[in-house]
């Protein structure tokens, strides 16, 4: 395919610092950002996601931040629609643009495009949200490893929205979830880049914690308080949150709530390490190391 339209997309795990680094490339090549994170999103989460803050969204143009609610029903399929029209869009004034995010499966979406599902009724859905909180993440885990034994030992058995899609389709049309998944790479009319963001795993978790803490100062605690009649929907099944609402029901104590919230961020950030070893082909940028350097080593090549 020969084109002179480039997505480059800044990848690597939560707390390396995604967002500095694609804010300093998107001034260099003069161009906007297209968040892939789907949690930042949400307007109604704006501790809790770490969004990029009112200065970082004044000195570079973002899309895809913030602009949906957490009462709308939103997924990856109308991620794809959505932002591949804003990215043509962009290319007619911009022969580059950046992509930023840690959730691969919405990345995945505009570099290689997803395989497509049939609408589910919402009462299927609710259904099986209403048995997983009566039942537990065991029950949806067991459920899918007898109706779909393949998908069950290769998703993220953690992943409750993972395991509630797949259940939902195999409940509404009798066959596996694994069936509609073709894994064919969808032809764009652009080329694509990846630079992943890595540290030093000890120092990562260092960052972890440190904007934990930080997220804490700035309210966390109450933005999670005041969703907590909503803690059912799945755009609230997030890391920051459901260990607040654990906490709200005494069920563990507010330093316990915080250790989980450290701790699952940690592990999260394990899993989008492993996630992005799948990617060939990528430019690496160590934060140890001099960024602009790096960053101006990449664009020379």
């Amino acid at each position: 395919m020969m084109t002179s339209k480039k997505l480059i997309y800044v990848s690597g795990p939560t707390g390396v610092g995604k967002t500095d680094i694609s804010i300093i490339l998107a001034k260099k090549l003069n161009t906007e950002i297209i968040s892939c994170d789907s949690r930042q999103f949400f307007k109604e989460l704006k501790i809790g996601t770490s969004p990029p803050s009112n200065k970082q969204l004044k000195e570079v143009n973002h899309h895809f931040i913030q602009n949906k609610s957490i009462h709308d029903t939103y997924n990856v399929g109308l991620y794809e629609k959505e932002a591949l029209k804003t990215i043509n869009d962009l290319f007619n004034k911009n022969d580059s643009i950046i992509l930023v995010g840690g959730s691969g499966l919405y990345a995945d979406s505009i570099l290689y495009g997803i395989d497509y599902f049939p609408d589910i009724p919402f009462k299927i859905r609710d259904e099986i949200i209403k048995n997983y909180n009566l039942k537990g993440i065991g029950y949806i885990q067991d459920r899918l490893k007898f109706s779909d034994p393949d998908y069950y030992n290769e998703v993220d058995l953690k992943n409750t929205n993972r395991l509630i899609r797949a259940l939902e389709i195999i409940e509404y049309t009798g066959n596996t979830f694994s069936s509609y998944r073709t894994n064919r790479i969808k032809q764009r009319d652009f080329e694509c880049h990846i630079i992943l963001i890595e540290c030093e795993r000890e120092k990562l978790y260092k960052r972890i914690n440190n904007r934990v803490d930080l997220m804490l100062e700035n309210g966390l605690e109450e933005e999670a308080y005041n969703l907590k009649d909503y803690k059912n929907l799945n755009t609230l099944d997030t890391v920051g949150y459901k260990e607040f609402f654990t906490y709200f029901e005494n069920k563990i104590s507010y330093k316990e709530a915080v250790e989980k919230i450290k701790q699952n961020t940690r592990n999260y950030a394990k899993r989008q390490i492993t996630w992005n070893k799948k990617y060939s082909n990528v430019k690496k940028i160590d934060i140890s190391e001099n960024i602009t350097e790096n960053i101006n080593k990449i664009l020379q090549k």
